[in-house]
């Protein structure tokens, strides 16, 4: 057979495989008629590949509810609109991605109106975890919380831990211009510390900062989302928080936006607050975890290891709107920062010590 044939036929069975899974997965509308169907499916592809290894701690998804609601809405990236179980299925296949931990991204769930709040998040946890239910080898969740109401989100922590069994939450860096470390939310960080909690913060632009005019086709997502990442963590840290619920286990998303290289001026100013910082803001730092979407570049990735080391850095790809898991991975290769040990902790070994049911293979 001449090269070109091969490649053909290599084509039309990758098109078919696509088709099928596409298809197949269509049809996952966890509604009343769809469990016989996904049983059937999840009997076939429920399993990675062999040599799938990878875990992808910062992986979205969105609940067709979700997409109705945020449509036209601010930040929010057509490639998430598009979203199917089956082009992430597909993706983490191509990457080698054994399994992926999804949560809600920008513009997240709240829009002002705590009913449709509560609402929102609701739906989107019990789409995810049904998700997890149909391919639990493939797809961890870190649940939606209806913050800034702390009252709806105790409720929604106990709902996702007791009743669907999540892995984790999923927070924003900030709420319309509160942020993480905010006193209002304390609650919510004691009842996080009491279930040691891991949780994945995600980054958005504050009201006060994503329609800043400075400078011509610079959106949040260039500039913002890695300072609102520093403004939560210099909130949870100097409040207190960080050294008050030793027991949450927190992922930073983006190698911890600028926190990283702003640390040792930021820790500049930790010397007051002894009663919040009792062992100082780097002491706080180096306890937190740093997933590597959107920073598999070389000035973040060093910046980050002169913070921390590779016990600490996840893999992540801030799929779909992030690009692939395939080449993140290459990426991280070829930038020649990583060990061979290294890439080992950072693509699966740290998040399995913090996710064990991911560790399972299928």
């Amino acid at each position: 057979m001449s090269d070109g044939s091969q490649a053909g036929t290599h084509l039309m069975i990758d098109m078919d495989r696509r088709t099928f899974l596409t298809a197949a997965l269509a049809s996952l509308a966890f509604g009343p008629s769809g469990g016989q169907r996904v049983t059937a499916l999840g009997a076939v592809s429920q399993g990675a590949p062999p040599r799938a290894r990878r875990i992808d701690v910062h992986h979205h998804f969105a609940p067709p509810a979700w997409v109705t609601e945020v449509k036209g809405r601010p930040m929010l990236q057509p490639a998430n609109t598009r979203w199917t179980p089956a082009q992430s299925i597909e993706d983490m296949d191509r990457g080698d991605v054994a399994a992926a931990v999804v949560s809600i991204t920008n513009p997240g769930l709240w829009f002002g109106d705590a009913a449709v709040t509560r609402r929102l998040a609701r739906v989107c946890n019990d789409y995810g975890a049904k998700l997890v239910q149909d391919f639990p080898a493939r797809f961890g969740l870190f649940a939606a919380m209806p913050l800034p109401d702390v009252d709806a989100t105790l409720s929604e922590i106990a709902y996702a831990y007791d009743v669907l069994k999540v892995d984790g939450v999923g927070l924003l860096t900030s709420y319309g211009d509160t942020w993480l470390g905010n006193a209002a939310y304390r609650p919510v960080m004691q009842e996080l510390n009491r279930r040691k909690a891991v949780v994945h913060v995600h980054p958005t632009a504050a009201n006060c900062c994503r329609n800043l005019d400075y400078a011509p086709g610079v959106g949040p997502g260039s500039l913002e989302y890695g300072t609102d990442t520093t403004r939560a963590i210099v909130g949870v840290t100097f409040s207190g928080d960080a050294a008050r619920y030793p027991d949450i286990r927190f992922i930073w998303s983006h190698a911890g936006g600028t926190a990283p290289f702003l640390a040792g001026r930021i820790n500049g100013a930790s010397g007051g607050p002894k009663d919040r910082l009792p062992n100082g803001f780097m002491y706080e730092l180096k306890k937190f975890y740093y997933d590597l979407a959107g920073a598999a570049n070389v000035g973040a990735i060093a910046s980050l290891l002169k913070l921390v080391t590779t016990e600490q850095v996840l893999f992540g790809t801030d799929f779909p709107p992030g690009g692939t898991s395939l080449n993140v991975a290459k990426t991280l290769a070829e930038l020649g920062m990583f060990s061979q040990s290294d890439l080992q902790k950072i693509d699966r070994d740290n998040a399995v010590k913090l996710l064990p049911r991911l560790g399972v293979r299928a």
